[in-house]
């Protein structure tokens, strides 16, 4: 399995509207701020994870994406599937022609792999992330960062 950083940015993205849900909808040009993430690029995501029902949005002032479903309820591999993204480190993608015709030596093991990946990836929530003590620290470093650029402005 290789993942892009489309995989990357959609879970980082997700997680930070999870963290920020309390505050109402949340534009993508304050995840792009807060990530450091394209703008455009969190529009091409944003667009995907509307489609499958993880994310909705509301237009005109005060409008911007929410969560479709409680944090708890979304999981990490829902949010990488959702942007086209494979959880399997098989080179046939499950075929099982890895060598012409035939499976190769390793596709047991290659398949058991991507199998673990996903049921790690399927029991790990938006809604544990929000919980974990590291991913808050890092909240608060970014908030505290973005309200000193603030100031540095004015």
């Amino acid at each position: 399995m290789r993942l892009t950083t489309k995989g990357r940015y959609a879970v980082t993205a997700m997680l930070d509207l999870a963290i920020n849900e309390n505050r109402g909808p949340i534009t993508l040009s304050e995840i792009s701020g807060r990530q450091e993430i394209s703008l455009s690029y969190l529009e091409q995501l944003f667009s995907k994870l509307r489609k499958r029902g993880l994310v909705k949005s509301s237009r005109g002032p005060g409008g911007g994406y929410q969560l479709a479903q409680g944090a708890d309820d979304i999981s990490i591999s829902e949010i990488i599937l959702a942007v086209d993204e494979a959880i399997d480190v098989r080179r046939c993608h499950g075929d099982g022609n890895c060598q012409g015709d035939h499976s190769c030596l390793t596709h047991d093991l290659w398949t058991e792999l991507s199998g673990q990946i996903e049921g790690l990836l399927s029991s790990i929530s938006l809604g544990k992330l929000t919980k974990n003590k590291r991913v808050l620290e890092v909240n608060r470093c970014q908030q505290n960062e973005r309200q000193e650029r603030r100031t540095a402005v004015a």
